[in-house]
């Protein structure tokens, strides 16, 4: 069933982009404004009703939304119409739910039991990206790095163009401090426009952020909603033969047209994760479905029908063999979420 549908059982559909900000019903189905957590006392009630224009839905499957084509679902999934629906929305929504940003799902497991709370996806209202000035780029949070390093080519803005490899979108690169090839996020990033878990919208600087390798200080439920990034003065012919090398070296290396999760552990101080977990001895090991990569030994695939518990207990027995073999301990580069089923 597609995101927005009408979900079987529950007598509840969603408001569309653009619809007026009518009320939605909530019964039978409890409204995320009037969530309980598991354990200690009831929060107070936020409201009867979820008035948004953009699509919320409940018990949305996640595993069609990442790449590994696994895992459990959203309790809701909201679709923000733009930043003043999804500000609106955090503001009303009762603190006790938890919130988490979704990209593209490509370095995520969403282990099987589902994620508890609001899952927002950024569309395509956040997926702009424009010129600001000859070396400055203006990009929503749900704009994919392809989109981010085309737009850069276009303008003559060079500096950008190790985005093209990542495959993710700018609010997931903000969040991690993305990088490959040599260059990093925080290399090019000037501001990000965020909104908090509070519905607070905030423009947070370069430092601000915390950065180190492949962690930010963003605050927790906070969703980025844009990101500015300086590059330099290029030639557009020189920029897209740089792309096309990026591009031809991913081909090579990686398993791209798999189900995968991209890069599964960081590199550790001195060490590339992909050698440790080769000379450990598991190049194509497997766990039901779930195998390492033969092609590129830091990638994670689902070869069939692997849930999330398969793939990550694969890792976990990668980081073990890992660690007998080298004493070094790997750390999960892939985002994992959500509960055990």
């Amino acid at each position: 069933m597609a995101v927005g549908d009408i979900l079987p059982g529950t007598g509840r559909g969603t408001s569309e982009a653009g619809g007026g900000g009518l009320p939605l019903a909530v019964s039978p189905v409890e409204s995320p404004l009037d969530h309980q957590p598991a354990a200690g006392g009831p929060p107070p009630r936020a409201g009867e009703d979820i008035r948004v224009r953009g699509r919320l839905t409940p018990r949305a499957p996640l595993a069609p939304l990442v790449w590994f084509k696994a895992g459990g679902a959203a309790e809701w999934l909201f679709e923000p119409a733009d930043a003043d629906d999804l500000a609106a929305f955090l503001r009303d929504l009762n603190p006790a739910v938890p919130v988490m940003a979704l990209g593209l799902g490509s370095n995520l497991i969403v282990r099987d039991g589902g994620v508890p709370g609001v899952v927002v996806r950024l569309g395509k209202p956040f997926a702009r990206v424009e010129a600001f000035d000859a070396t400055t780029l203006r990009c929503g949070g749900g704009a994919s790095g392809i989109l981010v390093s085309s737009t850069a080519r276009d303008a003559g803005i060079a500096g950008v163009e190790f985005l093209r490899s990542i495959p993710g979108t700018v609010g997931g690169f903000v969040r991690m401090n993305g990088g490959a090839y040599g260059r990093e996020v925080k290399d090019v990033l000037i501001e990000a426009e965020v909104v908090l878990r509070s519905g607070e919208r905030r423009t947070l600087s370069l430092d601000e952020l915390g950065y180190t390798y492949r962690h930010s200080e963003l605050p927790n439920g906070a969703v980025v909603i844009a990101a500015t990034f300086r590059g330099r003065p290029g030639e557009p012919t020189a920029i897209q033969a740089e792309m096309d090398r990026i591009a031809a070296a991913r081909e090579a290396s990686q398993p791209l047209r798999s189900k995968t999760g991209g890069s599964t552990f960081k590199n550790p101080d001195g060490y590339k994760a992909w050698a440790l977990v080769d000379q450990a001895g598991c190049r194509g090991k497997r766990l039901g479905d779930a195998q390492v990569s033969d092609k590129h030994t830091n990638f994670l695939l689902n070869v069939g029908q692997a849930t999330s518990a398969d793939i990550e207990a694969l890792g976990e027995e990668v980081r073990a063999a890992v660690k007998a073999t080298s004493g070094v301990t790997l750390e999960w580069e892939i985002q994992r979420v959500g509960v055990a089923a």
